[in-house]
């Protein structure tokens, strides 16, 4: 997909009109959309970036009528990573003072987690180093044909620490091996096949591609949705029988929702 086809597609659900914002969000009907749009830096996250889509999801989270987030990123690429100025901070930076950027970063991975509803990556060009891993941080992946996928740390000494709890959740331990410590790029349909990504679409349609698929959470109960995805991530630490009994908790809680009995009635009558 083209940036200006994208540009327009990303304008197309902001209601915010000052486009020098370095993160964009708006809602349209159901769908929150925020926006990395940076596209001179290549979207390259810093703490403004990171401290603006916090604040992004929070406001999603805050209104009952988003069933989904979609994330994406203005111009040619999806995210680089961290900028030049982020980096030279790092290196200057004091143990303290690398430990609150850490954490800033840390808390964004753990809200995306959090939010009831489902956060969607809409990728497209490069998502590299934390780009890459701001994506995988994501419930879902949707991505071009033509993107690139890639964490290349290890080549300037870095440890892409936070984002290895993420990967090793995505792929097996020997593929997160490989990419984590050999720092190379894997195209799309690598990333789908190795369980990075969920969907490759063709560039072209990307963006009827993806409002296609975000709709499709309309025909699902919300509060069902919420359950499984905090109920998924929660199993994640547990033994199989503590998976079980969590799994019991949460079908009495979904039983005695309104959703459920609601949609049991609306079964029983067309049967």
């Amino acid at each position: 997909m083209g940036s200006r086809n994208h540009d327009e597609w990303r304008k197309k659900g902001s209601v915010m009109a000052d486009d020098s914002k370095p993160v964009l969000y708006g809602v349209e009907g159901s769908t929150a959309r925020i926006t990395l749009n940076r596209p001179d830096k290549r979207n390259a996250l810093n703490d403004v970036v990171i401290r603006d889509v916090k604040h992004a999801l929070t406001e999603a989270a805050a209104n009952d009528s988003v069933r989904v987030v979609l994330l994406s990123g203005n111009g040619q690429d999806f995210c680089s990573g961290a900028d030049l100025s982020a980096l030279q901070r790092i290196s200057d930076a004091s143990v303290s003072e690398n430990m609150a950027d850490a954490r800033s970063l840390m808390e964004l991975f753990v809200l995306i987690r959090q939010l009831q509803v489902p956060v969607i990556a809409a990728v497209h060009g490069r998502a590299l180093a934390g780009g890459c891993g701001l994506a995988s941080a994501c419930d879902l992946v949707l991505t071009t044909t033509s993107a690139r996928f890639g964490y290349p740390e290890v080549k300037i000494g870095f440890v892409p620490a936070m984002v290895l709890a993420i990967l090793r959740r995505n792929v097996s331990e020997k593929r997160a091996f490989e990419l984590i410590t050999l720092g190379e790029e894997i195209g799309a349909e690598e990333a789908k096949q190795i369980g990075l990504v969920n969907r490759v679409f063709k560039d072209e349609t990307f963006a009827q591609e993806v409002t296609a698929y975000v709709h499709r959470f309309e025909n699902t109960s919300k509060s069902a949705v919420s359950l499984t995805k905090s109920l998924l991530y929660q199993i994640d630490g547990l033994a199989f029988l503590e998976a079980l009994e969590a799994g019991a908790d949460v079908n009495v809680i979904a039983r005695m929702s309104d959703d459920c009995r609601q949609g049991i009635a609306r079964f029983l009558q067309k049967s």
